[in-house]
């Protein structure tokens, strides 16, 4: 995905902090008694997704950067895509091609349909629902992604989620890696009328075997309508975003493509008014971080020798997949204050 044509932009983050839960001696969660609620939610942002295009017919709802909340933990991008009910005659016209990214790990998951990742290392990995691409771009890598299987576009079924995760400062320059978790490998966890898949990182108390560069979290959450539930209280900054539904948080009612952010010592009761899906995610800041097309990284500097490097074909091309790419953008500033454009996806 691409958060912004032709301009560098500087990405800053505050900081927040989680709400705490019962565990119960079962090992499931009593996420309908949270600890310490207060009388207000303290919501720091409300976030609405804006309508974005990644490729010549794939759309989306872009989440992350936004204007006036560029992170969330080291959550830097995140996009929506699907579910897509118009399919073009030729499928491949959703298909996005190789695309360079460093100083950045790209999270895909998926909650219906199939595509086929392809990159530098020469992995070649079909993404089912319920499964995570976990590519890790560090010092530079290319992947693309392609809609290859008909059926897995039929009937509206193709729908993901896809994130950036900014890497640490240490790590920005480390090798390229790749790694597909299947959901057996997801532990998923119940409690009354609230299902949740633990994606990454650690909250709750939970961990599982994703390989992370930070302290973070990121969950796939299942609220039944009249369900209650609360925030992790494991990392400093969290919020998340709806997939499906409506909840209620201090008596406001939030619906689909709708972030919230709360602000530190929040302790919010979320009360699910219909059936609804969140994501929520998380983490510790990571500090200020330059964002240019699929770049990100620390350093301005470093954001420029990417683009050099991408228009000299230092970052090498999927070799299962090296006939076409995505050229470098023009380098052409947008107005002040204007939203990121979007281009391909992550």
């Amino acid at each position: 995905m691409d958060p912004g044509k032709g301009k560098v932009e500087t990405v800053k983050c505050t900081r927040f902090a989680w709400g705490s839960k019962k565990l119960l001696s079962t090992g499931s969660f009593n996420f309908a008694e949270p600890i310490g609620i207060k009388s207000h939610s303290m919501l720091d942002i409300v976030i609405e997704a804006r309508n974005a295009a990644i490729s010549e017919t794939m759309k989306v709802k872009r989440i992350l950067p936004f204007r006036l909340r560029r992170m969330v933990g080291p959550f830097i991008f995140m996009d929506h895509a699907g579910p897509i009910t118009d399919v073009p005659s030729r499928p491949s016209l959703l298909d996005v091609l190789p695309h360079p990214h460093i100083g950045l790990s790209t999270v895909s998951y998926l909650f219906g349909g199939r595509v086929t990742h392809r990159d530098s290392l020469g992995v070649e990995q079909i993404i089912r629902p319920g499964e995570v691409n976990w590519m890790t771009a560090g010092r530079g890598i290319a992947h693309s992604e392609r809609f290859e299987d008909p059926t897995a576009l039929a009937g509206g079924e193709l729908e993901m989620i896809q994130t950036w995760v900014a890497l640490p400062e240490k790590d920005e320059e480390a090798a390229p890696s790749f790694n597909n978790y299947t959901p057996d490998m997801l532990p998923i966890f119940t409690d009354k009328d609230v299902w949740m898949r633990l994606i990454a990182g650690n909250a709750y108390g939970l961990n599982n075997d994703v390989k992370t560069n930070s302290p973070l979290c990121y969950l796939h959450v299942v609220l039944k309508q009249g369900a209650k539930f609360g925030l992790p209280k494991e990392h400093s900054e969290r919020g998340f975003y709806i997939v499906k539904g409506i909840v209620e948080v201090s008596g406001i009612e939030y619906h689909a493509g709708q972030m919230l952010v709360f602000s530190k010592g929040a302790d919010p009761v979320i009360l699910a008014k219909e059936n609804s899906v969140l994501m929520l995610l998380g983490g510790e800041p990571l500090g200020e971080r330059f964002i240019w097309w699929n770049f990100v990284s620390s350093r301005r500097e470093r954001i420029d020798q990417a683009k050099e490097d991408w228009k000299q074909g230092r970052i090498i091309l999927p070799p299962t997949d090296n006939k076409e790419f995505i050229p470098l953008p023009d380098d052409k500033s947008r107005p002040a204050g204007s939203p990121p454009k979007p281009e391909p996806l992550s």
